[in-house]
């Protein structure tokens, strides 16, 4: 009999669960930050599930890049909209 891989989801759990510590060793404001990227990757666990990557942290590192990508493009396009408004009152 082969062994069997684990779920994704609980995988991904067990893996933010190992950075437990290092949390634990972050400011206040830190954690909320620590647990907001994590929650990111709990976004992307469909898709962490299909990559077929053997290191659980690779998905958690990919997913906060995807999610802050796409929270950069967010603010540059409410900078370009800010920009044309004060070019028209100008």
């Amino acid at each position: 009999m082969g062994r069997t891989v684990p779920s994704f989801r609980p995988a991904l759990e067990h893996e933010i669960e190992s950075w437990k510590d290092f949390k634990r060793a972050l400011r206040p404001e830190e954690q909320k930050i620590f647990d907001k990227l994590m929650n990111f990757a709990r976004i992307h666990a469909d898709a962490g599930s299909l990559s077929a990557r053997p290191l659980l942290s690779e998905v958690l590192f990919i997913s906060f890049a995807v999610e802050q990508e796409k929270k950069i493009e967010m603010l540059e396009e409410k900078v370009k909209e800010l920009e044309k408004m004060i070019k028209r009152k100008g």
